[in-house]
């Protein structure tokens, strides 16, 4: 289970995310990234943070704690700039947030060299979670404490923007793979591929599911019950899972080429 937060102090924007995160204070002392239900891409992005992040974390790397963040009404009525008093005032009731990490710093793939174990475990998190944003360009990870943390799952998963033949998404061979940061140094994806196959269980997608809230899964458009959608994630790593030869070979086939 992930705790949950009450926001109490608004600190700064963090404008170089596209949906306006911001850094935040909670009521347990701690500060916070949060990220807001009241976002562009709305409630989708949360639950790609959520399901994305937990599942890394159930691979043993490393992310910040996560932990639901509670947003009063009240809140932000008094905030100068009209973006964020919109942003805030669409995202009362239950967000996410990341446990801030003090003193990290950007990952700079030209400063530190990471080990191919632990670079072909990220790519191929990536290739299961369908994650587009793991570049050169940004590659939302950090070092802390001489560790390498991920961050920002929220462009995964990007097949629940439209639940058509999500089956087939389900046994997508994820091209984008070769835009990966860490892929040339990602020397071990058969290996970390049968790790992971045996680590992951359809018990333990269902239980980091079934942390999607309610209230993240009232969709316009959408005529299935929160219930039901829960069950469409859930099959669609499940069916994932069992072709991840076909994400893997495509991650190799794509190293090649680098190399």
């Amino acid at each position: 289970m992930l705790r949950t937060v009450n926001v109490t102090r608004y600190i700064t924007p963090l404008r170089e995310g596209g949906s306006l995160p911001a850094l935040a204070e909670a009521d347990d002392g701690f500060k916070y990234v949060l990220k807001f239900r009241g976002n562009g891409h709305g409630p989708k992005a949360l639950i790609a943070e959520l399901v994305g992040g937990e599942i890394a974390r159930m691979l043993g790397l490393r992310i910040p704690e996560l932990v639901f963040a509670n947003l009063d009404e009240a809140f932000g009525r008094t905030e100068a700039d009209e973006e964020i008093q919109d942003l805030l005032k669409g995202s009362n009731g239950l967000n996410l947030a990341l446990h801030f990490l003090s003193g990290a710093i950007n990952f700079d793939p030209v400063v530190t060299k990471v080990p191919a174990q632990l670079a072909s475990q990220i790519v191929w998190l990536d290739s299961f979670i369908t994650n587009v944003d793991r570049t050169f360009k940004n590659t939302n990870m950090l070092m802390w404490h001489k560790e390498l943390w991920l961050i920002d799952h929220g462009a995964s998963m990007y097949f629940h923007h439209s639940f058509t033949n999500w089956e087939t998404h389900s046994k997508s061979k994820f091209e984008l793979i070769k835009d990966h940061v860490l892929l040339p140094q990602a020397s071990m994806l058969q290996e970390i591929n049968n790790e992971f196959k045996q680590l992951i269980t359809e018990e333990k997608i269902n239980s980091i599911v079934s942390l999607i809230p309610d209230t993240w899964l009232h969709w316009d458009g959408t005529d299935e019950t929160p219930e039901q959608l829960r069950e469409i994630y859930s099959q669609f790593f499940i069916t994932r899972l069992s072709y991840s030869e076909i994400f893997t070979n495509e991650a190799q086939n794509a190293r090649k080429v680098l190399i």
